[in-house]
């Protein structure tokens, strides 16, 4: 994968959009008309849950509400995660279905990347990468399926999309997301925050500020580059509006905006 994926950017004439819905909706539309591509991005103050959590157990939805923290539902499988600026999103857009192997992959190439930029990150578990012990990164995988104009078997496309915290908000994630004493019981750690650390403390002395990283990132992963024009940038507009659907981000919790 190294080298091998395209570069997605947005077209020069708009401004990079502040909500995540719309970076989901980019996913989509590269599932189908741009795989093998790979694009990083931010966003303002938000929660994402997994297709199939259950909002209200995982994040305290008054206190995001009277903080201007919007809430964001994906159809990637994984945990609840804050996400604000001091946090780079990275998309990966890959040809084929083989779950385990793509995800695997991507992974073990992105601790490499990170390993050869001087920070000691190993891939743990099945989607995080940890730093010194500490969460870094967390992952998910959809798995899109498009007819095949050439057999009956469907054309298959795998999304995997993650975090890298660089300056997360530590005190907004506390009080946004409110996962049981069980759930951090099994992992042995007294609140969310104590599980992750912030690149930030580690590259303090290394000159590596987050435009750096992303940069070394893309130059890790991508070579060609692809600018969207305005009539697919307005594309992945029209797929967006499912994400920004209450139906879809609150489901059958059928909880209030």
């Amino acid at each position: 994968m190294k080298g091998a994926l395209t570069l997605l950017n947005l077209p020069s004439s708009v401004q990079a959009p502040s909500r995540l819905s719309f970076y989901l909706a980019m996913e989509e539309w590269a599932s189908e008309y741009r795989p093998d591509s790979f694009f990083p991005w931010q966003s303002a103050p938000c929660i994402i849950v997994g297709r199939n959590q259950n909002l209200a157990a995982e994040v305290d939805l008054k206190w995001c509400k009277e903080n201007g923290v919007a809430l964001w539902r994906r159809k990637s499988g994984g945990g609840a995660v804050y996400n604000d600026y001091g946090n780079l999103m990275l998309s990966c857009v890959r040809r084929g279905g083989d779950v385990e192997a793509i995800f695997r992959e991507y992974l073990d190439d992105f601790a490499d990347c990170l390993n050869s930029l001087g920070i000691p990150a190993e891939v743990s578990g099945r989607n995080d990468i940890l730093v010194l012990g500490k969460k870094v990164s967390g992952n998910a995988f959809s798995l899109k399926k498009f007819p095949s104009s050439s057999d009956s078997s469907p054309r298959q496309v795998s999304i995997v999309h993650g975090t890298l915290l660089y300056d997360l908000n530590m005190d907004m994630l506390s009080h946004a997301l409110t996962p049981s004493q069980s759930k951090l019981a099994r992992h042995a750690v007294h609140s969310v925050e104590s599980r992750v650390m912030n690149l930030k403390e580690l590259l303090a002395g290394k000159n590596i500020e987050l435009d750096n990283l992303k940069s070394a990132i893309i130059s890790y992963f991508c070579t060609p580059e692809y600018e969207l024009t305005p009539e697919e940038f307005n594309s992945v507009l029209e797929i967006e509006k499912h994400y920004t659907d209450p139906a879809f981000i609150y489901g059958k919790e059928n909880l209030p905006l």
